[in-house]
């Protein structure tokens, strides 16, 4: 009785780790196997306070490597684009178009985690425990030049499920995702992003 009782206490106490490798073996298989993917999202972001939240929502689109597309559709069109060489942000309300280097604007960012094919030279990856019946890994950039300081990555049954940003000011953004569709056929077209016709067009 007491050797039973001492394999269920090893048992338990081993559960943990294991819950974490899991989490981690997620995160592996999502980059090595979603070679491409869509979905819709929601997205709140929270003032430092907590008291201010701005909603949004849209679609997102990848195709590894470092191509992907976010559509927001409310509370006002905004259109982010990936061609593998360039990021284009477009604002329809403005008719202005900002367009920076691939190496300038990816680096440790929300879509270079959701897009990218080598976290591990960007980011430094541990599994925290599951929380609201999701598995999560959080990614902190290597290099803190940029605006985030820490992502949360959360799956549901192997799928992706919700992303996590904190930022440089406080503020915590979070998107959760449906309607999710891993490797399905998107035309390259949806990579590409032409300037509409009088479009002021900005490169920093």
């Amino acid at each position: 009785m007491k050797r039973r009782a001492l394999i269920l206490a090893g048992a338990l106490l081993a559960a943990p780790v294991l819950a974490q490798a899991d989490a981690l073996d997620v995160l592996k298989s999502f980059v090595a196997e979603a070679k491409t993917g869509r979905a819709a999202f929601t997205q709140t972001v929270t003032s430092p306070d907590g008291r201010k939240q701005r909603p949004a929502s849209g679609s997102f689109e990848f195709s590894r490597p470092n191509r992907f597309r976010f559509a927001y559709t409310k509370p006002y069109e905004q259109l982010i684009v990936a061609d593998g060489q360039k990021v284009w942000l477009y604002d329809a309300d403005l008719n202005q178009v900002t367009v920076r280097p691939l190496s300038q604007a990816l680096g440790a960012t929300p879509a270079s985690l959701l897009a990218g094919s080598d976290l591990g030279r960007d980011f430094d990856l541990k599994a925290l425990p599951d929380d609201g019946g999701l598995q999560w890994v959080q990614a902190v950039p290597k290099v803190k030049e940029g605006g985030v300081q820490a992502l949360k990555i959360g799956f549901r049954a192997g799928a992706l499920a919700a992303l996590e940003i904190n930022d440089a000011f406080g503020q915590r953004s979070r998107l959760d995702f449906s309607q999710v569709e891993t490797n399905p056929a998107l035309a390259p077209e949806r990579f590409r992003f032409t300037p509409p016709a009088g479009a002021d067009v900005i490169q920093p």
